[in-house]
């Protein structure tokens, strides 16, 4: 660590003290050169993976585009905000879970779908269209179909 007064670069460790929360280091170190002390922090940096699109274009993993997938999506349906923002966490804490560096579009479209189907029948529908790329009433039939078997089998409704 690099004294902010002279520019030396030998320092010394004088107390340590973490955080309440628990997600911080505080350091008051001691300049072996001068001898004037100072402060720094260490915390967890987390990286998000990046999002390869199908063009195989890169991007930085955008939550605020998620967000705005979610808002389409459930635009005038009864959902509450925090459940919308809990399924926002949960589609990052899957994608950061992963491990990876890089993660498919496509993961992303079907962790939101999953979500969604979670939140609301209808935004689900709404969401697979326009991801799916729905061609005619037959794709939206079939939607809807897959849907109705989902929610059978989780009623116990399931037909034999």
């Amino acid at each position: 660590m690099r004294c902010p007064f002279c520019k030396g670069h030998e320092t010394q460790v004088v107390d340590t003290r973490e955080s309440e929360e628990g997600d911080s280091i505080r350091r008051r170190r001691r300049c072996i050169s001068c001898e004037k002390r100072f402060t720094t922090y260490e915390t967890v940096e987390l990286r998000m993976p990046q999002v390869v699109k199908q063009n195989g274009m890169r991007s930085e993993f955008d939550e605020e585009k998620l967000r705005t997938s979610f808002k389409r999506a459930l635009h005038k349906r009864p959902v509450s905000t925090e459940l919308v923002d809990a399924a926002i966490d949960h589609v990052t804490q899957k994608i950061f879970s992963l491990g990876e560096r890089e993660v498919g579009s496509r993961q992303v479209g079907e962790l939101v779908m999953k979500e969604l189907l979670k939140l609301d029948k209808v935004a689900y529908i709404r969401f697979a269209s326009v991801y799916k790329s729905f061609q005619d009433v037959g794709d939206f039939a079939d939607a809807v179909d897959a849907v109705s078997e989902i929610s059978s089998r989780a009623s116990g409704k399931h037909k034999k």
